[in-house]
């Protein structure tokens, strides 16, 4: 007999507050462990066009829909009694007859709520100049496409008319009560003209076992696992993956693997479970699952717990650090101690004195340091003769052999100083890792999986790639080159890792909003390319879900915005919104002081976001655009974005040459890109009149969906 959850019970249970939660999860564990209790109230839900439909009493309002056939229990919705019975009188649970998929279908004649378009032919012109105020024709979206062409992808029966009356207006509501690969299908057709149907099994499979349906529902094995898939029922990914992310995580690759999207497509999900996969099909691995900073590796930890639970071994295999803490912990483990940091006011000191010493002119301070810290350090540059060889990616000033015969001893002289007072950089650490583990054949680990690659120096590169043994599925990256935010482009061919061919971008976002991604989207190109020529294309994406669109508000002051960030925070919180699904961000520490008055003036609680995983329950979070990497808000408000504060004045003034403007107007997109996409409902964007120059970026993109 099966045991499985669908994933509408868990986006149900995630709605209700903890109280309810319990009660709903007692139930449901009393069900799988004995379904023929006598403690279980269970009625046949009589009105259902699904004779299979019963419910369980949970509380004495609360009621868990479970579907009920001659091999398993499917566990699909829980809520207020009568919710959780117009939910089943509105569904039945079928075998799709094209795709051979199990869904979970709407019934169309019990939809009362949805106002579907029935645009046949344009209006003529007597029926326009009788209208004072015309309506817009909006011509019908899938009109073209047979019966045939809409079953392929999975779009039920009943829905068919419905289907291909829609028009630009209304399909993304409409989309709400169809399959998700159908939704999908037809999102990708309207953004690219192309109809794109599902790889069907050749051979006739279990329903439930077809790969769209293991989307939806998930068979639970034992009450560990049932345990795990209630513990965190807002995180649906920890349950269910798309077709497409669970073949990325199960391929076997032929060489180094980068899986790109923008952001909300399921990036870290499939590294996350990539590394579950990689430990459980071989018990020998030790996985390595990095990224660039403190705050997103303990998130990374902590959600990989809930896929390898601590009873089932094999989490002890598996490495969870930041770039810098696993070179930091293997220098230690090579040296025998610690390495003392060369901090920037360390180098800025050293610099100086060696340019004094060798009477150094023509060239600024702020050069010498950008020099130093692009080139020289970041490539680990020891003679002349490979200052002269180096690549200079991203670097205006050209520099001629003699201007680079001048500029040498003084970086000599500094690594010297350094030296002698015992100061590692952070790129001398990841190089002394390097230096120990490249051409060994014991390597550390087995496999390394990489988070948010797009943030990845060269130094830390050449470490993931000396670390790695000679086995083509030891590398798997993730990123996205729209949210890199702080390195400098560099070539990942002339370090020896050859990702082409085994790229592949995500186009399906489940995390934002169609409005948010839309005007985020404004902030980048289309495509984006790296300096290998592997390029991201960003056409064709899709949101799945609708919501409203953003809204930017400039005030004439602070004492305005604070107010009005505030107003919002108090509708918000009065709507039912809980205070930790809000997330509020700034620029810089430097603004941190708004957001912070902002809250307290809704009298609210804020939560200053920084390396440790916080318990946001009844705060609302507040942090910089760096912190905002990783998290997810339903709300968000990205506060102070002003003129001189986006993109970063402080910045703009320490740049050295007009590249590095460049650089920092593109990298200033980028962390605005981040906040913003960190809203799955909602996004507000505020400041100072007259605003950062990105603000009109993104009302650009901003259109009816």
């Amino acid at each position: 007999m099966h045991f499985r959850l669908a994933d509408s019970f868990t986006r149900a249970l995630g709605r209700l507050n903890a109280q309810e939660q319990s009660a709903v999860k007692i139930t449901v564990f009393d069900l799988q462990q004995n379904p023929s209790a006598p403690g279980l109230q269970c009625h046949r839900v009589d009105k259902s066009r699904d004779p299979n439909f019963w419910s369980i009493r949970a509380s004495r309002d609360l009621r868990v829909i479970i579907h009920k056939s001659a091999n398993s229990f499917l566990v699909c919705y829980a809520g207020h009694h009568d919710d959780a019975y117009t939910w089943a009188e509105r569904r039945r649970i079928e075998t799709h007859p094209k795709t051979g998929a199990a869904q979970i279908v709407e019934v169309r004649e019990r939809v009362e709520d949805i106002a579907i378009p029935r645009y046949a032919a344009p209006p003529s012109s007597q029926a326009l100049k009788a209208a004072e105020a015309p309506a817009r024709f909006q011509p019908a979206l899938f009109d073209r496409l047979s019966d045939d062409q809409l079953l392929g992808v999975g779009v039920p029966q009943d829905w068919l008319e419905d289907i291909r009356r829609a028009c630009e207006d209304h399909f993304l509501d409409l989309a709400d009560h169809i399959p998700p690969e159908a939704a999908e299908a037809l999102l990708k057709y309207v953004a690219t003209g192309r109809l794109t149907r599902p790889r069907t099994p050749e051979d006739p499979v279990d329903p439930f076992a077809h790969p769209d349906a293991r989307r939806r529902f998930r068979i639970m094995e034992n009450a560990g696992e049932l345990e795990q898939a209630l513990k965190y029922p807002w995180d649906q990914w920890a349950i269910y993956l798309h077709p497409v992310q669970r073949t990325l995580v199960e391929t076997t690759p032929s060489g180094p693997t980068r899986i790109a999207g923008s952001a909300g497509t399921g990036k870290t999900v499939i590294a996350l479970h990539r590394t579950a996969h990689s430990v459980r099909a071989d018990t020998k691995a030790k996985v390595l699952l990095t990224t660039f900073s403190d705050p997103l590796a303990n998130a990374l930890k902590h959600k990989l717990q809930r896929l390898l639970p601590a009873d089932q071994g094999p989490e002890c295999r598996v490495t969870v650090r930041p770039f810098a803490g696993v070179a930091k912990d293997l220098f230690t483990l090579i040296r025998g101690h610690e390495p003392a940091p060369a901090r920037h006011e360390h180098v800025a000191a050293a610099l100086k004195r060696a340019a004094c010493d060798v009477g150094l002119e023509g060239f600024t301070d702020r050069f010498v340091m950008s020099e130093w810290r692009s080139v020289i350090d970041a490539w680990r540059i020891d003679s002349l003769q490979a200052y002269a060889r180096v690549p200079r990616l991203g670097r205006r000033n050209r520099l001629g052999r003699k201007q680079r015969e001048r500029l040498w001893p003084v970086f000599e002289r500094a690594r010297k100083q350094l030296a002698d007072q015992m100061r590692y950089t952070p790129a001398a650490i990841f190089d002394a890792v390097t230096a120990h583990y490249k051409g060994r054949d014991e390597k550390p680990f087995t496999h390394i999986i990489v988070d948010e690659s797009q943030d990845m120096g060269v130094p830390e590169l050449r470490m993931i790639s000396a670390l790695a043994p000679d086995d083509p599925q030891a590398l798997f990256f993730t990123g996205d080159l729209g949210q890199r935010i702080f390195q400098e482009p560099f070539s990942w061919l002339g370090l020896g890792i050859d990702i082409r061919g085994r790229s592949h971008t995500l186009k399906v976002n489940y995390r934002t909003s169609h409005q948010i991604r839309q005007a985020a989207d404004g902030l980048l190109p289309p495509t984006l390319r790296d300096v290998d020529g592997v390029e991201e294309d960003r056409r064709g994406a899709v949101s799945v879900f609708n919501g409203p669109a953003p809204e930017t508000c400039l005030h004439d002051d602070e004492n305005q915005e604070r107010q009005a960030v505030a107003d919002r925070l108090q509708a918000w919180i009065a709507a039912g919104v809980p205070p930790e699904d809000i997330g509020i961000f700034v620029r810089s520490r430097d603004e941190l002081h708004r957001a912070r008055h902002a809250v307290r003036t809704a009298g609210l609680e804020p939560l200053e976001l920084s390396d440790r995983v916080e318990d946001r329950t009844g705060r609302i979070a507040i942090g910089t655009m760096h912190l905002a990497k990783g998290l997810e808000f339903r709300q968000v408000i990205v506060m102070a974005c002003d003129d001189t504060i986006l993109p970063n004045q402080n910045r703009i003034d320490t740049v050295a040459d007009e590249t590095e403007l460049d650089e920092v107007y593109e990298s200033e997109r980028h962390l605005l890109y981040v906040a913003c996409t960190r809203a799955r409902e909602t996004l507000i964007i505020c400041g100072l009149a007259p605003g950062s120059e990105f603000i009109a970026d993104l009302k650009a993109t901003q259109s009816t969906p």
